[in-house]
This record gives C-alpha cells, structure tokens and sequence, in this order.
C-alpha cells in the first residue's frame, strides 16, 4: 500500500516510499511468506517535501518538471484518482456515531471495479482518520458483486475526516494504489491538539513502547515493543498476516503509508524500517493481536529534530493513556 514514508516492503528488501507502498523492517513480522513482497508493485516516490510544502504547490516532489513524474512521486492518500483509477465515497457526510460507509473504486471508463488483487488477506484496506489525527478507524468493507464496498463506522464527533482505500487491481500490469478522499461530519467541531511525543502508549492494559529513528532521507529502525503487567508479550497472534501493522499519517496533508514488518517471532520485538520524506510530524498506528482481539497503539512522532528518537524528545510531556474500540473484527483508536 501507499505513503509519504518510504519503507522497505513486507517481508522483502525493497525500499518503498510514504504513499504508495507496504513497508517492512527487521525483527518480527509476517507469517507463512517471510519472503514474498506482496507490495513491490506500488508506484515508488522519491522523498517528498513538507505538507506545507505539497499543500501550497498542490503536489508532491518532482510536479514542477513532469506532471506525470509529478504523480508518481506523490505520497499515498493525497489523490482522489490516479492510474485511471477513482475511489468514489457514496456516503461524503455520515452523521455522527455509528454510520454505513460506501463506497467503489471506478476505472477510466466510469465502471465500478469488481476484481482485485487479494494482500494481506484482503482485497482491499479501508483507512478512515480525523484531520485532527485523535481518530482512527481500520475497516474491513464487504464488496457486493456490482463493485460496491459497504463497512459500518464510528465516527464519534462532528469534524473533518479522511478515507483512504488501499488496493491493487487485478488487470494485467496494474499497480498498487493508497487513494484518499475527504469527508465531513455535520455538526459543531471543535478541533483536539494532537498528543504530545512520548515513548510508551497504553491500551487496554497494555504497554507498547517506540524506539528507534525516525530520519528525512535516511533509513532508520522503528521499533515498537510490547509489553503487559510489565512482562514481555512473547505470543502475539497473526493478524492479516502479520504480527503488526503500522500505518502512519503526515500532520498537515495526511498523506498515508501501511506498512508489515519483516519475518521473525511472535514478540515482544516489532520492527520497521522507515525513512520520512520530510521533516515534520507524524502519526503512527500499531495494530497488533493478543487473546483474540486487535487493539492500536498510537503515537507522535518529530521527524529531522537533531539528536533525537522517536518517543523520545526532550521536553515533551507524556501523552495521556489512549484507550481503543474493536467491534465487528475491525479495530479503532479514538
């Protein structure tokens, strides 16, 4: 899937950047095909500039010299359509609380697209974040024959939101594709602060701490830590194929990037390798499996601050104790 982080792909070495592309790391990872990277084929960029930077250029690095090179080097979720490819959301204004979503992927001709490519056990990932990043929503859609996806949502306040559909049809030579698109929430709205940088998230009794780099232009490790009642979590469960998933959203323009870690045990340790595309700051979401259920770790992270970690920045207080909503097999932070 698709981002404005470049990671290296699941279970593989290839490089991928922030917006197109599953990423992977070292240490823990994806089960049965530790090898195999299942995202390869997404549309690569090349470090992108800042959110502000894209927002007023109207685009991602590359679009002042070739508006087809332009496209191909902008970060996941930052466009409607792309490849002759559209992600048409039905439902731009669901009320708040619980709603049905729908939506379709429509090709060149206007035809809802009804065969994909199935990655990480589904055809197709659906994404839904608040502007302000203190929501989350990873959804699993159901596809009806005509193309159609439906997916029940939580959205619990009033206020801008984006989805994403992460996807790869299954026409000959058809790449993997992050495609975003906004919705709004009717209502009073009254933006949150995003939480400050810390190293430890805590969600339903668990402790999930961040270390590592998190570097413009330079690879570094993302490792995310799991831990309850103080013991190491040695026995997390596959999910999707994996024993994490991370996606991680800019602050500003919310470009978007999905990423597995590499091959390896069932905990404590999972483990990416990410390079930002700027400096900046951004969202991270861990999902991970314990005791049959999915629950999401979420974090902040400062990319380019000299000398310091992810979680790890120096006057920065801690952030509060999230707290999660599974329902239905889908899994939520908010």
């Amino acid at each position: 899937m698709n981002t404005g982080v470049k990671i290296t792909a699941f279970a593989a070495a290839l490089a991928a950047t922030f917006g197109t592309a599953y990423g992977v790391g070292k240490g823990v990872g994806p089960v049965d095909e530790p090898k195999k990277a299942e995202h390869g084929e997404h549309a690569a960029a090349t470090p992108a500039p800042s959110a502000s930077a894209s927002a007023s250029a109207g685009g991602h690095a590359g679009h002042e010299e070739a508006p087809a090179q332009a496209a191909a080097e902008l970060p996941g979720g930052l466009q409607v359509s792309e490849g002759g490819y559209t992600l048409d959301l039905e439902t731009p204004a669901p009320p708040a609380g619980r709603s049905t979503l729908k939506f379709s992927i429509k090709d060149s001709a206007g035809k809802k697209v009804t065969a994909f490519t199935t990655e990480h056990g589904k055809e197709l990932h659906f994404i839904v974040a608040s502007r302000d990043l203190t929501v989350f929503r990873h959804l699993h859609p159901e596809k009806a024959p005509d193309g159609t996806w439906t997916v029940a949502a939580d959205l619990p306040a009033a206020g801008g939101y984006k989805a994403f559909a992460d996807f790869k049809p299954a026409a000959k030579g058809a790449k993997g594709l992050t495609l975003g698109v906004d919705l709004g929430v009717p209502g009073a709205y009254a933006p949150k602060p995003l939480p400050a940088v810390a190293p430890t998230a805590t969600v339903d009794g668990y402790q999930v701490r961040l270390g590592g780099t998190l570097d413009p232009g330079k690879a570094g490790e993302l490792r995310l830590t799991v831990t309850k009642g103080g013991r190491p979590v040695t026995d997390l469960e596959p999910y999707l194929g994996a024993y994490g998933h991370l996606v991680a959203l800019r602050q500003g323009d919310l470009a978007y990037l999905h990423v597995h870690p590499n091959e390896g045990g069932p905990g404590p340790d999972v483990s990416f390798t990410a390079t930002a595309p700027s400096g900046g700051t951004y969202r991270l979401f861990l999902d991970f499996q314990h005791e049959g259920k999915v629950r999401t770790a979420a974090f902040t992270v400062k990319a380019g601050t000299p000398g310091t970690a992810p979680g790890t920045a120096p006057g920065t207080a801690p952030a509060p104790a999230q707290t999660t909503e599974h329902d239905a097999g889908d899994h939520a932070h908010g």
